[in-house]
């Protein structure tokens, strides 16, 4: 088997375009990075991208070298300065790029664990990484607990290189493995097979860097929301039902521990104009519910607005989409009267769109009958389902370029590919299926979680019964690429978090339900 080419991999997204790429350089650039840079030029060439020797305008991907472990000047940081330095009309998409000698990763993995293990040891002058804010202890902690030491390091290394995007490389002499780290948390570990030559190994993680990265500079956000005309009156809102039950499904979800906890640029590391718009891609999740006397979707609306609770909502945190725009780069929205208007979540368009591919029901409440949604309520959060049960909860896939190739939050791209994975449920398009749950994963991401009506349930009763009842086995580790469920003694699909496939060695199709 050759594993440097490229038909080593899955196909990649049919709308995956070429990118204009440039590298820049800075001293922090070891013989292995420097080694890698040439393995990425070839794999931009090989996939048909376009090669800057300098940034210009019109140039969509920056990688530059940053040190590991130790803190950047914001003065040094391409994110703070490209577009000033290089005369760019707006900032393209910036990667660090950080060299790991193998020994040093190994100690840096083991004090991770150490503070996770005794965070109380590693407080004030005991607190081992440098130029973080002084709030960086709680929010690494909190990290830490979420996604495990890799994700408290990938934290770290974001506020020291000052990038949101890095690409860590593991190593001595030779490539071992890397690491791809975004916003949202996604640390998918790039290892490539054993067997492989020092070269192949090089290739091989290039090539899959490049169709990482060009999946990411190919997708567009969708939160170019748009208002109707005809807002609703507080009277008629506040007599609705939808809002309610959002409040309770924040508390119910609350008890549960779903939600993760929000991380600012802020509570990490101090640097200048950025916390805003860094807040405007991220949040803890979000959630919605069919509301039948008006249809339309009431959701929590968009973290980025401001601050606020998931678990303690007021009618200030929910928002009305009533439909999607047309060419799909936003929700649409009603006002309400006499409150708080913030736009939705950035998934709103997801919630919403996922619905027009399955059937509508019918449904009776209050003496009345009402053609709604076959999926009555959803629920995101940046979580995994550790186990299901396959005779009340079905598990729908993403296509398989979603699990080699992750998407963005807030993008197009996952909008469609949440749309793709839920038009298959068959729980979903056959509404007399038993199964009252569908879920798919995000890798690197997150997990969406719908529910079918139920006569005698509340919105998201189904769903945080499930959970009570070990149907739904939350965990707070995500699959960060292809991963499979396999039955175990209790008829209960499990996920082997441990398991894990080499680049090239998957093959197409098997990131699925056994």
């Amino acid at each position: 088997m050759v594993f440097a080419s490229t038909s080593a991999f899955p196909p990649i997204h049919p709308w995956v375009r070429p990118m204009g790429v440039a590298w820049v350089d800075a001293p922090y650039a070891t013989p292995l990075v420097q080694s890698f840079r040439e393995a990425l030029r070839a794999a931009l060439l090989r996939e048909g991208h376009r090669l800057l020797e300098q940034p210009e305008d019109g140039v969509e991907l920056l990688l530059t070298p940053a040190p590991f472990l130790t803190p950047l000047r914001w003065r040094d940081a391409l994110l703070f300065t490209a577009r000033r330095r290089f005369g760019l009309s707006k900032t393209p998409t910036i990667v660090s790029v950080i060299h790991a000698p193998t020994a040093a990763w190994e100690r840096a993995l083991d004090e991770a664990r150490a503070f996770l293990a005794d965070p109380e040891r590693f407080r004030g002058e005991s607190f081992p990484y440098a130029g973080m804010a002084e709030s960086a202890w709680e929010a690494l902690l909190n990290q830490g607990r979420r996604g495990g030491p890799i994700l408290l390091l990938e934290r770290v290394l974001q506020a020291q290189s000052k990038s949101i995007r890095a690409l860590l490389l593991v190593g001595d002499e030779f490539l071992e493995e890397a690491y791809l780290f975004d916003l949202v948390g996604a640390h998918p570990r790039l290892r490539p097979p054993a067997e492989a030559s020092p070269e192949e190994r090089e290739s091989l993680v290039a090539s899959n860097v490049v169709r990482r990265l060009a999946t990411v500079v190919s997708t567009r956000e969708i939160t170019a929301h748009e208002t109707v005309a005809d807002p609703l009156p507080w009277e008629v809102w506040q007599r609705l039902e939808a809002p309610k039950a959002m409040k309770r499904a924040g508390r119910e979800f609350g008890r549960r521990d779903f939600f993760t906890e929000t991380i600012s640029i802020d509570s990490l590391v101090h640097v200048p104009a950025v916390s805003d718009a860094i807040a405007d891609q991220y949040s803890e999740g979000c959630y919605a519910t069919w509301e039948p006397e008006i249809g339309a979707l009431v959701a929590t609306i968009t973290g980025s607005a401001r601050p606020f609770d998931k678990t303690q909502l007021t009618d200030d945190e929910l928002a009305l989409i009533v439909g999607v725009r047309p060419d799909k780069q936003g929700a649409v929205v009603r006002h309400v009267l006499g409150k708080r208007n913030d736009p939705p979540s950035s998934e709103a368009v997801e919630l919403f769109d996922m619905d027009e591919p399955l059937p509508r029901v019918t449904w009776e409440e209050g003496g009345r009958t009402y053609t709604v949604p076959v999926a009555r309520s959803k629920l995101h959060g940046h979580r995994g389902i550790r186990a299901y049960d396959p005779r009340v909860v079905e598990y729908v896939s993403m296509d398989d370029a979603y699990f080699h190739y992750p998407v963005s939050c807030s993008t197009e791209a996952q909008a469609m590919g949440i749309r793709r994975a839920f038009s298959r449920s068959q729980a979903l398009q056959n509404p007399d299926d038993p199964r009252t749950i569908a879920f798919t994963i995000i890798p690197g991401h997150g997990v969406l979680i719908a529910e079918k009506w139920v006569r005698g349930k509340v919105p998201f009763q189904v769903i945080w019964e499930a959970m009570d009842f070990g149907a739904l086995e939350i965990t707070p580790r995500v699959p960060q690429g292809p991963f499979r469920y396999t039955q175990g003694p209790d008829g209960r699909m499990y996920w082997d978090e441990t398991e894990e496939i080499p680049l090239g060695l998957w093959p197409p199709g098997e990131a699925q339900e056994r």
